[in-house]
């Protein structure tokens, strides 16, 4: 951990930088957060491919373990944001084997082509994005698949997860945040 945190406070880090480091700018990430959740238009599984690979790149750990299905009910209610109506139920829950192939996206035939789409951007914005601007080949593919407000709504999710994801990893948080929201009840369980 690169900053000092009270152990009473290491499964919310989180929560204590909100309150005693830099709050007003904590708290606007936090909020820039929850808006890409609560508000994106895109698909569960094409926002989770993306994310997914940015957490890769990121080597933000608890972003790799964080299922939105199953976690982001929980996050948002820790953080004060509105549960209902999210990026996780805009279509079926990726699986397991979904998330492990996030790295392989251009040999996987597991993906449809948004959700592959999503995918190289998010590696595209993360690795080389001067690169990224510049690739018409993957711009004419995403303008055909994509309208403006999903490719103006997929930049910006793509860039909380990179900023946030980066921020939390390099001040160490990732390794030292153990919050884990309480798994949402599945119909299986009900």
């Amino acid at each position: 951990m690169r900053i000092e945190l009270p152990d009473e406070q290491r499964a919310d880090p989180l929560g204590h930088l909100s309150e005693h480091y830099a709050p007003e700018i904590v708290n606007a990430g936090i909020g820039f957060s929850t808006a890409v959740y609560q508000h994106s238009t895109l698909t569960t599984r094409e926002c989770e491919a993306a994310r997914m690979r940015t957490a890769e790149i990121n080597g933000c750990r608890l972003c790799q373990n964080f299922r939105a299905t199953r976690d982001l009910p929980g996050y948002l209610n820790a953080v004060g944001g509105d549960a209902w109506d999210t990026v996780a139920d805009r279509g079926p829950a990726p699986g397991d084997e979904f998330y492990h192939q996030v790295s392989n996206w251009r040999t996987y035939d597991g993906f449809s082509e948004r959700e592959r789409l999503a995918i190289e951007f998010a590696e595209g914005m993360g690795l080389d994005p001067q690169g990224l601007a510049q690739n018409e080949d993957f711009w004419s593919r995403a303008r055909s698949a994509f309208t403006d407000n999903e490719i103006v709504d997929l930049t910006y999710a793509v860039a909380s997860w990179i900023g946030l994801g980066r921020a939390a990893h390099v001040l160490g948080l990732d390794g030292a945040c153990t919050w884990m929201p309480e798994p949402a009840e599945t119909a299986d369980q009900a």
